[in-house]
């Protein structure tokens, strides 16, 4: 089986579960820290490389404020957990809006290792398109520099894309990382992931024609 270096996570569906299991919005954050480190340990066993997980955008910060608390939270969290685990960690985001929780900012001065290493992982919070593109298109002797100024370019570019909860859109996830990435919709909301969905995007990716356009 030919396996991605690098996957992208855009863990949707947190807030329709909740309304689902009869909760408010906001209680569905916090059920997705288990997915995650669940989804970690799987990537780790079979040999991927690098993994990116979706935060929060700068966009999604125009929630109400319960449900952005809660949010911050769980990100606060999960990168807790993570930084427990053997990973090479890095989180991004802008941090000079005040929406960007304090406690991470020790994780985005560098990639840190924790444990003995291993995957890198990035995680991706108060992150927005235009932050990260704003300084993209810059002059270089003449020539046009389009990766050296943009603010993930600590980020590999992304083999593959999963995403939950059934909507088919990026939501502005890297958009220059993710130019030639394989897109798979799981339908169900990120709190009931199992591995199957994950070997299921495995199996899907490993009989498409990844050929990046030549």
């Amino acid at each position: 089986m030919r396996i991605p270096n690098h996957i992208g996570i855009i863990p949707d569906g947190n807030r329709r579960w909740a309304v689902e299991q009869g909760m408010s919005k906001e209680k569905g954050y916090d059920k997705g820290l288990s997915p995650g480190v669940e989804l970690f340990k799987l990537c780790e066993k079979i040999g991927i490389k690098e993994i990116t997980y979706y935060g929060f955008t700068v966009d999604n910060t125009k929630r109400p404020r319960f449900q952005r608390l809660a949010f911050t939270k769980a990100c606060i969290d999960a990168v807790n957990i993570l930084s427990k685990e053997n990973a090479d960690l890095l989180v991004l985001g802008n941090t000079e809006s005040d929406m960007f929780p304090k406690a991470l900012l020790p994780f985005t001065i560098k990639r840190q290792r924790f444990g003995t290493g291993g995957i890198k992982v990035n995680f991706l919070v108060n992150y927005g398109w235009q932050w990260d593109l704003k300084n993209y298109l810059s002059e270089n002797n003449g020539k046009i520099d389009l990766l050296s100024n943009i603010k993930s370019k600590d980020i590999s570019r992304v083999d593959l894309i999963i995403r939950w909860g059934g909507r088919r859109r990026l939501s502005g996830f890297l958009p220059l990382q993710s130019v030639y990435s394989d897109f798979y919709i799981i339908d169900e909301f990120w709190p009931d992931f199992k591995p199957e969905h994950f070997y299921s995007a495995l199996d899907w990716y490993n009989g498409q024609d990844i050929t990046l356009g030549g």
